[in-house]
């Protein structure tokens, strides 16, 4: 009996200091820092606008309401007839606002003449998809000009407008090469300290930017037809040895 009891104290001691040395392993080996690398990756594409606004806004005035009014309705005919001519149906030419002021109700209606009492000022928009055909639209005002048309002095006819609406069919294949480079630069950062790249441990999808395909400083962006689609991904690759 005495020996089987030695001997039980001698396992149970035993079977301890084994538990013991597992539980410090464990500590040992979950304090061991993990070994990762955040890369980026870029992917680009050229594309052309798809979709053109072109805002168009011009004045008539009178000395009565009825003149302004006269004056205004031709030069809406003339827009309307520049337009058409040039291709653009009906569906894409919209008058957006028309505006009424007789300045001899204004704070200075003792400065203004009599035949500029009453300003009207029409808003038309031009939307398609012919974006070519409204960049030389919009470059070829001075073929309305020349029919009495004038225009509101104002930066809402600075010209044309173009963005591209097509970026969910270029998404998909974009963030597949975004990745893939991203990955090809934790391969070379792994191999050049002897690692290997293990899994994805966070990942940032990045946000699609539309630029202009040329940056101009102090120009529209919005005025170029070619743009450039971006997006750059970030991502942390675990390292193994």
């Amino acid at each position: 009996m005495r020996i089987a009891a030695v001997l039980g104290a001698i396992l149970l001691a035993a079977g301890i200091a084994l538990a013991g040395w597992f539980v410090g392993t464990s500590i040992v080996e979950s304090r061991a820092p993990l070994r990762v690398v955040t890369v980026k990756g870029l992917s680009e594409r050229d594309v052309e606008a798809n979709l053109g606004f072109w805002p168009i806004r011009f004045v008539a005035t009178g000395a009565t309401l009825e003149a302004a009014r006269a004056g205004l309705e031709q030069s809406e005919a003339a827009v309307y007839a520049f337009l058409t001519e040039r291709g653009f149906a009906e569906e894409e030419i919209q008058v957006q606002n028309v505006l009424v002021e007789d300045r001899a109700a204004g704070y200075n209606a003792g400065s203004t003449p009599d035949e500029f009492r009453f300003v009207l000022t029409e808003d038309m928009l031009v939307t398609t998809d012919r974006v070519r055909d409204l960049a030389d639209a919009s470059r070829s005002v001075a073929d309305l000009l020349r029919q009495g048309v004038v225009f509101s002095s104002d930066a809402y006819t600075a010209g044309a407008s173009f963005v591209f609406t097509g970026i969910n069919d270029l998404k998909s294949e974009m963030l597949t090469e975004a990745t893939q480079r991203a990955r090809e630069t934790a391969e070379q950062f792994a191999r050049e300290s002897g690692a290997v790249v293990g899994d994805i441990q966070n990942a940032n999808q990045g946000v699609f930017e539309i630029l202009p395909a040329v940056e101009i400083p102090n120009d529209r962006p919005e005025k170029q037809i070619a743009k450039k689609v971006r997006v750059v991904t970030t991502i942390t690759y675990s390292l193994v040895d």
